[in-house]
């Protein structure tokens, strides 16, 4: 195996809750209340649909897709969603740091060093720009089994909720996790710092129509078949995390670009400022603008 590749689940398509915009000749994000599947191509218009999108949107209210029916490749949760803290350079794309919050790896002059964490809020070298940055991968019918569609996201919503389900589930299942039938949720909310408008972030449930010990039954069901047919799943999981540890970054240099183009880009310059600047900001106020500028990662 090559070392400093990281090895990671085939990817097929996309799943998104947004997309990349122009506006003043820039690119920046904008969010959606809907699913999005996508392939791995582009043209002109942006990300070509896959042929799932328009197929799991027949019965959909309003045509909208906010749910959609999954399994996961792996019984350990970590392996199928990876969080950490992410900053990378916005001219080049380059990796710059990525941190647990304990430990990180950065990418300086004379290579990669290894250096303790302290998080974003308290970090001289990250200076606003480190997020959260976390990576799902879902199977999405039975086509391929090992193939995968890739979920990413910046925003603590999101990321807190997918590890918290995906730990719980573990763990209720006696580590059946890839064997139970699951379902990728929009749900909405508002909070005061999204000043009462909706968010939306993604959740995990058990399948529509099923009850926790239904999707448990299931699993089970599932698992005594893979093993008569000798689906060995533990060596599935031993072999994703050797292949993820194989490398210092997960992503390809033909996948940062658009990584950075979608959630780390800067857009700071064209927003209005909330308070004048002749103007002495008081707590309220203070507590607002710091609300406002984190309104990007609420997803």
């Amino acid at each position: 195996m090559i070392k400093g590749l990281a090895i990671t689940p085939p990817v097929l398509g996309r799943i998104s809750i947004g997309r990349v915009v122009e506006k003043n000749g820039k690119r920046l994000p904008e969010k959606d209340d809907q699913f999005t599947i996508t392939s791995q191509v582009q043209n002109r218009d942006g990300w070509v649909l896959h042929p799932l999108d328009e197929e799991l949107r027949k019965g959909a209210a309003n045509n909208k897709l906010r749910s959609i029916p999954i399994n996961v490749l792996f019984n350990d949760p970590d392996l199928n969603l990876r969080a950490d803290y992410s900053l990378f350079d916005k001219k080049n794309g380059r990796p710059l740091c990525v941190g647990d919050g304990d430990v990180c790896r950065r990418f300086t002059a004379s290579g990669i060093e290894t250096a303790t964490c302290p998080s974003p809020d308290n970090c001289e070298l990250a200076k606003g720009g480190c997020k959260p940055y976390a990576r799902l991968n879902v199977s999405i019918g039975d086509s391929d089994e090992l193939g995968s569609f890739v979920f990413r996201t910046t925003g603590f919503n999101s990321i807190r909720s997918l590890a918290a389900r995906l730990a719980y589930y573990q763990a209720v299942s006696g580590n059946l996790l890839s064997c139970l039938p699951l379902e990728l949720r929009l749900r909405g909310k508002s909070t005061t710092q999204s000043h009462r408008s909706a968010i939306y972030y993604v959740d995990i449930t058990v399948r529509e129509g099923l009850t926790l010990a239904a999707a448990i039954s299931h699993a089970r069901q599932t698992d005594e078949m893979r093993k008569a047919v000798g689906y060995d799943q533990s060596a599935l999981d031993i072999a994703a995390r050797n292949g993820f540890a194989n490398g210092a970054f997960e992503e390809s240099d033909d996948e940062i670009a658009d990584v950075v183009d979608e959630f780390f880009t800067e857009t700071k310059g064209d927003e209005k400022p909330l308070l004048a600047p002749t103007t002495k900001p008081s707590l309220l106020e203070k507590l607002n603008l710091k609300a406002g500028s984190q309104l990007d990662a609420a997803v």
